[in-house]
């Protein structure tokens, strides 16, 4: 979408619109326009409301979240503004008793008046914090709600979910993001490549998240591009030229051939190799000869051990007699452990008889339906594979549908507003607040707490009472050796207001990557990580269970 300049926009940080078209103004449910007729019928509708964005359980069973989609709610609002065209529909929507007068309110609605503050994106975050605290009109705000809850709850739980894969998975190891054809539909593919690479993966095969947001790009051939092929007969331009173009191979399929004929009859090998299937070393050496600088070969079409290995080590050799340097194998079924194992110790046979360097390193991709279970299963029978391209089960979120992020009112003309349940965990934190995270002596972070707008904040080196919002018995004393709040404004509702900027999505990636290197081990395991302690001050504990005994109807026994 083009950015539109109907916010408080500063010169030469102009905002784009959202990424995705389908954001605008009617990304929403019809209870945020009935609600916002309710309002400006009652008068109510330009009341100064807050509005806290947050999520009340850690997904996938793990103690942990990665804070996302927050670019894309700053852009939705830096271009907020109906069209005549969305105000017609909303007309039709709504019931015909509506007064025309809300629809010329609704022609001038805008954000300028609203304020967001938000942690940063690629944040590890925990249940009750808000995510992101809005203030405004509060019919304004409303229409706001779903969108931001659209936007945050899959981008959050995606990064999560790439992150929890990353780290299973370990540092070393590359992970791609091959899910595009899985996802939910287009949108889902694109935003899963994009809060994949956040969380922590390090290139997609989806082209068109590349060109929307720089993400580097992996891809070879299918299986359909190996059977595609009968014979080396069908090769009609045998010709390549040496890396350094000084040289030109005339018969780069005699070549492979002659490299194949070594390989069967090498001493170290011990007669491993028989006969190889012919048409899959015409397709490799195709493709080798199409992408000379960059050939990785799918070796599981016909028989991995006996055909596909020894078929990609001849084309990689015959490539190296001309100065290239092959990228690797894939690996797309069958026991990955077994066949990662035997494919490098091959690799390091090769390597050692023919005397071609590295070549023992030779990169190992696996794929074929991968998940955390998977790679955690891989890891305890041992392995030597280098990169794991992952889909389904990342892009789907498989293992858990959805985050469950709620905007709750918190405070509206500046007295606090309290959401009460029979589940407490229901209850909403009222007021507006200040968060912050308080990190301990070894730079681990031991506790966040919430404190009123006004309290003073925690100082390093003094002792805070640290209080569980509705458990009585869970308190702590904490010394914080590091301070850091977590809420900035990045939206000041004003014209030239100071904002935070924001980063680019490399940016957002190495902050996630960051964070998650700074949790405690404990936190961050798969099974029966340890609770991270979420925390109120003294005084807002205090402040909670009074608004929620004066709010609570007092019952009667007859």
């Amino acid at each position: 979408m083009a950015a539109k300049s109907n916010g408080p926009i500063d010169t030469g940080r102009v905002i784009p619109g959202p990424t995705n078209p389908m954001v605008t103004p009617l990304l929403t449910d019809l209870y945020q326009f009935t609600m916002a007729y309710a309002y400006w019928k009652a008068g109510k509708h330009n009341e100064r409301a807050v509005f806290d964005l947050y999520f009340r359980k850690n997904p996938f069973g793990g103690e942990y979240t990665i804070f996302a989609g927050l670019e894309e709610c700053i852009r939705f609002i830096a271009n907020f503004k109906l069209t005549e065209d969305e105000i017609a529909f909303v007309r039709e929507s709504l019931s015909s008793s509506c007064e025309d007068g809300f629809y010329d309110y609704l022609r001038g609605v805008d954000c300028l008046g609203v304020e967001v503050y938000a942690i940063a994106e690629g944040t590890v975050v925990f249940p009750k914090v808000p995510l992101i605290r809005v203030e405004g009109p509060i019919a304004v705000v409303q229409l706001l709600e779903t969108p931001f809850l659209n936007l945050v709850n899959y981008a959050s739980l995606v990064a999560t979910n790439a992150a929890r894969h990353r780290f299973v998975a370990g540092e070393s190891k590359n992970l791609l993001e091959f899910g595009l054809r899985r996802a939910q539909g287009p949108d889902g593919g694109i935003a899963a490549s994009r809060y994949c690479y956040l969380g922590g993966f390090h290139a997609t095969s989806n082209v068109a998240a590349g060109k929307l947001f720089g993400i580097p790009l992996r891809g070879t051939h299918s299986h359909a591009f190996v059977s595609s092929f009968m014979s080396p007969d069908e090769i009609i331009d045998k010709t390549l030229r040496s890396s350094d173009g000084q040289s030109t191979c005339e018969d780069f399929v005699s070549l492979v051939q002659t490299w194949l004929s070594k390989i069967k009859w090498s001493k170290s090998l011990n007669g491993t190799f028989g006969e190889t299937n012919q048409s899959e070393v015409a397709a490799f050496t195709s493709y080798a000869l199409a992408f000379p600088n960059n050939f990785l070969a799918l070796v599981d079409t016909y028989d991995v051990m006996r055909s596909g290995i020894p078929n990609y080590c001849a084309v990689a050799l015959a490539l190296n007699d001309l100065g290239y340097k092959a990228s690797g194998i894939r690996l797309d079924s069958g026991d990955l452990a077994y066949l990662s194992c035997e494919a490098r110790k091959i690799f390091r046979i090769i390597e050692k008889e023919f005397g071609v360097p590295e070549f023992g390193k030779t990169n190992i991709t696996a794929s074929n339906d991968l998940n955390e279970e998977t790679l955690d299963a891989l890891n305890k029978q041992g392995h030597e594979v280098d990169s794991f391209g992952i889909g389904t089960y990342v892009v789907t979120c498989y293992a858990q549908a959805a985050l469950g992020c709620v905007f709750k009112l918190v405070e509206i003309n500046n007295q606090p507003r309290i959401k009460l349940s029979e589940d407490v965990t229901k209850v909403s934190i009222p007021c507006k607040k200040r968060s912050y995270r308080l990190y301990g002596k070894e730079g681990y972070p031991l506790v966040d707490i919430m404190t009123g707008e006004n309290e003073p904040p925690p100082k390093v080196g003094e002792r805070i009472l640290c209080r569980h919002p509705f458990n009585e018995s869970k308190r702590a004393y904490v010394v914080p050796q590091r301070v850091e709040e977590l809420m900035k404004c990045f939206w000041p509702g004003t014209p030239g207001g100071v904002r935070e900027d924001l980063p680019s999505l490399r940016d957002i990636r190495e902050r996630c990557i960051t964070q998650l290197k700074k949790m405690r081990p404990d936190h961050m395991r798969k099974l029966n990580p340890t609770p991270y302690k979420v925390s109120v001050s003294a005084n807002l504990y205090e402040f909670i269970h009074f608004l929620w005994l004066n709010e609570a109807p007092v019952g009667e026994l007859q």
